[in-house]
């Protein structure tokens, strides 16, 4: 499985309903509200790269009041 975290910044106001539209997405592993440059944090993942970037993270994108994205494919998990 490929995974990453896509950081997202909202409409003013918005973070929360957001981030919990989001979890009801296919492909979407968590989402989190969070404070900082970005609104919303989501943790998504996919069997390939191509389907993560054709599938996942555009149906991401497409949520109303997400005004920007920036995706981080994890390069490697590290686990405690």
């Amino acid at each position: 499985m490929v995974e990453a975290f896509v950081l997202i910044q909202t409409e003013v106001g918005r973070a929360e309903v957001i981030a919990k539209q989001l979890v009801g997405l296919s492909g979407v592993l968590s989402s989190e509200y969070v404070t900082g440059p970005y609104d919303v944090v989501a943790r998504v993942g996919a069997d390939t790269l191509d389907e993560l970037q054709t599938a996942v993270v555009p149906s991401v994108q497409q949520v109303a009041g997400i005004t920007r994205t920036l995706t981080c494919p994890i390069a490697d998990g590290v686990q405690p």
